[in-house]
């Protein structure tokens, strides 16, 4: 796995960089100290992951993480921060970020990298615990404009409470390859990109106080 480490700490950078290397299967392609760096740099190398610091000097992780997703949709990034703070979870998750993790979690850097790696979402409890009050709107969402069935309401409300394809296929007795199909509908109705987003949109437009 490639990964590209961008933290305006050099001494924090360069202790990522020991970390990491010191696993098999993580080699750490490029190292940048600002959030100006992040598109350069992933265009050179094109990382699986860009593990990005968010509180920098000038462009923020956050400002660098949306013009990279904007220019390569693809992209995963998983921020690497100090901060907890509530407007920067909602801003990483709204901007399409795949994982979000404390910097004092240093052993849960690798196990993190490789789930982002493979697809997965990777936020800490803290911040999964945050979210049905961070996301919460109050007004009325209206289905329709979307053309979103029943069915598709109830699968994106079991998406956002966590529960996996089988999980749903259980509740709502379908089969996984039916749930599988709803999920695709809707994130082409909602224009969203994954599962995830789906979660977070359910909280941010659907669900009211």
């Amino acid at each position: 796995m490639k990964i590209i480490v961008i933290d305006d700490d050099k001494l924090v950078a360069l202790s990522l960089k020991t970390i990491l290397e010191s696993e098999e299967d993580i080699t750490v392609a490029a190292m940048g100290s600002c959030g100006e760096e992040a598109v350069p740099l992933y265009t050179e190398h094109r990382p699986d992951v860009m593990l990005m610091d968010i509180r920098m000097q000038g462009m923020s992780g956050l400002e660098a993480g949306e013009a990279l997703l904007g220019s390569f949709p693809d992209a995963k990034i998983l921020y690497l921060t100090t901060f907890s703070d509530d407007e920067y979870i909602v801003k990483a998750l709204t901007i399409g970020a795949k994982g979000y993790i404390l910097k004092q979690d240093f052993e849960g850097i690798a196990p993190a990298l490789r789930a982002v790696c493979n697809g997965q979402s990777v936020f800490g409890d803290k911040v999964m615990d945050k979210l049905p009050v961070l996301m919460q709107k109050k007004t009325q969402f209206d289905y329709d404009r979307y053309g979103i069935s029943e069915k598709e309401r109830e699968i994106t409300e079991l998406v956002a409470k966590g529960f996996s394809n089988k999980e749903i296929a259980a509740s709502l007795y379908l089969s996984e390859g039916t749930v599988r199909n709803y999920l695709s509908t809707l994130l082409e109705k909602l224009s969203l990109r994954d599962r995830t987003q789906l979660a977070i949109f359910y909280y941010t437009e659907i669900k009211g106080d």
